[in-house]
């Protein structure tokens, strides 16, 4: 009986060897929540500088344009600062939180599956970015925000395979949200909140929770 048992066992951990080197298991939940937080900081910002005027309509499409129909640039301007910084302080708020879980646990940050997961990660991002640009040539400014929900739920359920499994998910709810922002392009900010805000959040706190936490206690 204990040598059945000791082979169970045996088995159970070549099974964790074998995904951990075929998936990057150290993403940090926390990552996703300071993310999150940035994203509803940098919407806040976004929002009352739209405002500023005093109009108070939740539909931001007419804020994008001057007077006479063209693209506002300095509003445009400012939006793409503010999605920038958002960027750079999740993705150094996120490199920090991982390699800081990557250390305690006794693994390589950079392994042949990190480098899988960042490579179906960046293919959809990079090609949201490029249909961004397209969107913003054709005047179509409305749409922006929803495609880049669209596009990032693709690149989190492409890099799935190489990472939790909960992240697919995140991903869906990313398209879902996209897809209603698409049919209501004035109320793209409001879905960027929520889409890379709150979601986020959520979904960094239950990953915390559940993985986390768990290899805290061991």
């Amino acid at each position: 009986m204990t040598e059945h048992k000791d082979r169970l066992n045996d088995l159970a951990e070549i099974r964790l060897m074998m995904e951990r080197s075929s998936r990057f298991l150290t993403l940090s939940g926390l990552s996703g929540v300071f993310a999150g937080i940035y994203a509803l900081i940098g919407a806040g910002a976004a929002h009352f500088y739209l405002m500023g005027s005093g109009h108070m309509s939740l539909n931001y499409y007419d804020r994008v344009r001057d007077l006479t129909g063209q693209i506002n640039m300095d509003v445009l301007t400012f939006c793409i600062l503010d999605a920038l910084i958002v960027l750079v302080l999740s993705l150094v708020t996120g490199y920090y939180f991982t390699r800081k879980k990557t250390y305690k646990s006794n693994h390589k940050m950079w392994n042949a599956a990190s480098k899988r997961m960042l490579a179906s990660l960046s293919i959809p991002l990079v090609a949201g970015g490029l249909y961004c640009g397209i969107l913003f040539m054709h005047g179509k400014v409305g749409l922006i925000a929803p495609a880049t929900l669209i596009f990032y739920g693709l690149a989190l359920i492409s890099a799935g395979k190489y990472t939790l499994d909960e992240i697919k998910y995140l991903g869906v709810l990313e398209i879902v949200l996209g897809l209603l922002a698409s049919v209501f392009p004035g109320y793209g900010l409001i879905a960027w909140a929520l889409g890379f805000g709150i979601l986020h959040i959520i979904y960094g706190l239950l990953m915390y929770n559940k993985y986390d936490r768990k290899a805290v206690s061991e």
